[in-house]
């Protein structure tokens, strides 16, 4: 039994702090969400058109579940490390009974032995009184009796060790085999990383592939104009009329995330594909998964994925003024929903080019420059 303590307790000592298992619950959760929306994103992708840029997109989400997967190994392994102390501590505190169970039991055992077989009935034979030697006998009968009990709480105490060892050892085996598991989603991911670093350094000495993302984007562009035309004409009782006029708000807009500026408004040379493009909004860069809030009252009438955009939200403010939301982290509003200014329209998604979140403001379909809206701009 020592033998087998002496083996797993350096083990436990080298492990890192325990952490709140309630909070690696949370954090499992969160990536099993993210899992999920990702899985719900490439099932939407497959519905879609096929061209450079879903491809990109593809490999890119394949990118992003790769992340996730292996985030979810390493909690589940920061799990079974707090398993393991846990149970390495209530090993320790078992061993320290057993050891001063130990050592009061040769103490006992040491004062019996001075007693004799006979204990004092030597002394009290002689004495007329024999209260004292039958009381002395009494105390001797006692002290037996907690020998027993003590030996048996030593028994039950080495059995729970012995039960605390085994679950050790089954914690230090699952701990092992989710090791290797992230090893091989790291492997997995890091063929993913190539598998779309190739596909970009491909696409930028291809000049045909240049010009279709150039058709492809140019074509998107034209579609959601079309796609906002037609929120255009719904009908009267379904038009959004807010409080204060949207136009009232140019210059005193809240930002719709905490980020920096990755792409402006307007005209851009595009880094990785050398592809002209027009920005009809702005792309910010912020943390994934960071919440997205709308920028004024207004309604939901669209919330799907959309072509290169990836899950996309579009708010009506009224006057024909809307609000776009792109490359969110799946979808958490549905249309004809109503919300406040501040009010969370969805989280930041992943890009080829990292977390990012598109921001639009249109009046008419006519694309504004959102800078010139927000109280406080990107930099």
């Amino acid at each position: 039994m020592r033998r087998g303590l002496g083996f797993l307790l350096p083990v436990i000592l080298l492990g890192q702090s325990a952490q709140d298992p309630g909070e690696l619950r949370q954090k499992l959760a969160a990536i099993q969400g993210r899992l999920g929306q990702v899985d719900q994103q490439l099932a939407a992708l497959k519905k879609r058109r096929k061209g450079v840029l879903v491809d990109l997109q593809g490999i890119s989400l394949q990118r992003d579940r790769a992340k996730a997967q292996v985030e979810g190994a390493r909690l589940r392994r920061d799990q079974a490390q707090s398993e393991v102390q846990v149970i390495g501590r209530e090993q320790a505190r078992i061993q320290g009974e057993v050891l001063k169970l130990q050592a009061d039991l040769r103490r006992q055992v040491r004062w019996m032995q001075a007693l004799g077989p006979w204990g004092d009935f030597g002394l009290y034979a002689t004495f007329k009184d024999l209260d004292a030697w039958l009381e002395r006998g009494r105390v001797l009968a006692w002290a037996r009796l907690q020998e027993r009990k003590r030996l048996d709480q030593i028994h039950r105490l080495q059995g729970d060790l012995a039960t605390k060892e085994k679950a050790l050892k089954e914690v230090l085996a699952r701990l092992a085999s989710e090791e290797r598991d992230a090893a091989q989603l790291q492997a997995a991911l890091r063929l993913q990383e190539e598998k779309l670093n190739g596909f970009l350094d491909g696409l930028q000495k291809d000049e045909s592939a240049q010009k279709q993302v150039q058709a492809e984007l140019a074509e998107e562009a034209v579609q959601l104009e079309r796609l906002l035309a037609g929120l255009l004409v719904q009908p009267k009782g379904e038009v959004f009329e807010a409080a204060v006029g949207f136009a009232t708000l140019h210059g005193s807009l809240p930002q719709p995330v905490d980020g920096t500026l990755a792409q402006g408004f307007g005209e851009h040379l595009h880094p990785r594909f050398h592809t002209k493009t027009v920005q009809s909004g702005l792309l910010i860069a912020a943390a994934t998964g960071a919440p997205v809030a709308a920028v004024a009252d207004g309604k939901v009438v669209y919330a799907d994925y959309y072509q290169s955009y990836g899950p996309m939200v579009i708010l009506e403010h009224g006057g024909g003024w809307f609000t776009l939301y792109t490359h969110l982290l799946g979808l958490q509003v549905a249309k004809g929903q109503v919300l406040k200014a501040g009010e969370a329209v969805g989280a930041v998604g992943d890009t080829v080019d990292g977390p990012r979140l598109g921001f639009e403001i249109r009046h008419q379909a006519q694309p504004q420059d959102p800078q010139k809206w927000l109280k406080n701009r990107y930099r």
